[in-house]
């Protein structure tokens, strides 16, 4: 895959100059408009860039961090869900990464996962609660191969980078248009002479339509992550996992579900396995062109009946589209024996799971958002609120005393899910 990851690298690259171009743009515009002289332009094209640099620097030093914290994911501990840190670990081992990606939930009911980082050896996952209480093991782990095969592909860096530019590109251009808005950025101009007064205004125009469509371009820019990755991740997936079935499985899910996510937005929309911005009445393919269409997606990894190579799928693809389309590099295609299909893993008390799973979502939740669970020896279990200040509660199945652990015998939530 090394054709794939340089060409990545490269995207990104290219992606780092274009964001820098539209910002030194739209620096020019605004310091044009806002001095009403060409020298004010050039002060704020060496302040743009200031910014680009800037932002470059955060980008590279925590912008996986910046975007976690926007998607309000909390990390992930043994205690709160040790089947999914077992998954994480086990498509590590299989994805030969150099490093544990770091795994953290998103407390939110609706369904879904993304990756980040800039490089593999500082990478993160994130999945919801939403999609943990909705998977059994084996789509679990589809989505978390989905995941990893972005970390190893390196679209995490194009992602990472790319968010934060546009966020930022977004950010300045909504406080010009504001400032505009409320000073009435044209009186600056009433003074001027009647042919310099035409060419200002004329200017001022120009600049405020750059300032409209420069979130515009930059968004084209980051919508740039092409279908072919998508594409890539789920073959990275059913190679992985040697199981296409499980991330199958998981996209029907994904798809039927009509839950938003509440912590999302446009910046943070295209990181995701699935679209989580939906509407009422549309289905996720309808709503985005940086992934393709769910249902296809679904058939080409049920077609890989021969093997869960990245072959296999090359061809499953060609299939479905009905002509050969290379979606896989040629490194990869040239790959020596088969990887067969596995078994699915056997499904324990697979109804009992699935309510208990359903039941725990909410418990999860408020794990990550620091309650203490405490187990009354009725068997009841009593969920306390962090801002619980009183030094007991009573049970309210058999009214017993029970005290509140001082801050050092706190224990987290165990066992909502299992092994």
């Amino acid at each position: 895959m090394w054709e794939l990851i340089r060409a990545n690298q490269r995207k990104s690259l290219i992606l780092f100059f274009l964001m820098g171009a539209v910002l030194i743009g739209l620096g020019y515009s605004i310091g044009y408009v806002w001095t009403g002289f060409p020298e004010g332009g050039i002060v704020g094209i060496f302040i743009a860039s200031g910014i680009w640099l800037l932002l470059t620097l955060i980008s590279y030093m925590s912008g996986d961090q910046i975007l976690l914290t926007l998607s309000k994911a909390a990390p992930v501990t043994q205690d709160v869900h040790p089947q999914l840190l077992n998954v994480v670990e086990e498509m590590k081992i299989a994805a030969n990464l150099p490093a544990m990606p770091k795994v953290y939930i998103i407390p939110d009911p609706a369904p879904n996962a993304f990756a980040v980082g800039i490089k593999p050896e500082k990478s993160s996952i994130a999945v919801t609660a939403g999609l943990l209480s909705m998977m059994n093991r084996d789509e679990l782990q589809g989505v978390v191969a989905h995941e990893t095969g972005h970390i190893t592909n390196r679209d995490i860096q194009y992602m990472t980078f790319a968010g934060i530019a546009l966020g930022s590109v977004v950010l300045i251009s909504e406080v010009f248009l504001r400032s505009m808005w409320y000073s009435g950025g044209g009186r600056r101009y009433s003074s001027k002479s009647s042919g310099s007064g035409q060419i200002q205004a004329v200017i001022l125009v120009v600049a405020l339509v750059f300032a409209i469509l420069a979130p515009i371009i930059a968004r084209l820019l980051y919508f740039a992550l092409s279908r072919r990755r998508e594409y890539l991740a789920d073959a990275t997936a059913a190679r992985l996992t040697r199981y296409p079935e499980g991330l199958a499985s998981a996209l029907e899910k994904l798809a039927n579900s009509d839950l938003n996510l509440v912590s999302a937005n446009k910046v943070t929309a295209p990181m995701y396995i699935v679209n989580p911005l939906k509407k009422k009445g549309m289905k996720l393919s309808d709503l985005t062109s940086t992934h393709p269409p769910i249902s296809e997606r679904i058939k080409i990894l049920r077609s890989m009946a021969a093997g869960a190579g990245y072959l296999d799928y090359q061809k499953a693809f060609s299939a479905i589209k009905g002509k050969y389309s290379k979606v896989i590099p040629d490194s990869a295609l040239q790959e020596t024996g088969t990887i067969s299909i596995r078994s699915a893993s056997e499904a324990k008390q697979e109804e009992k799971e699935k309510r208990k799973k359903t039941r725990d979502v909410g418990d999860l939740i408020r794990a990550v958002n620091k309650f203490l669970f405490l187990l009354c020896p009725c068997g009841l279990k009593i969920k306390v609120h962090p801002d619980y200040k009183q030094p007991s509660i009573t049970c309210p199945r058999c009214h017993r005393e029970l005290q509140i652990p001082s801050s050092g015998d706190i224990q987290t939530l165990s066992g909502i899910a299992e092994k």
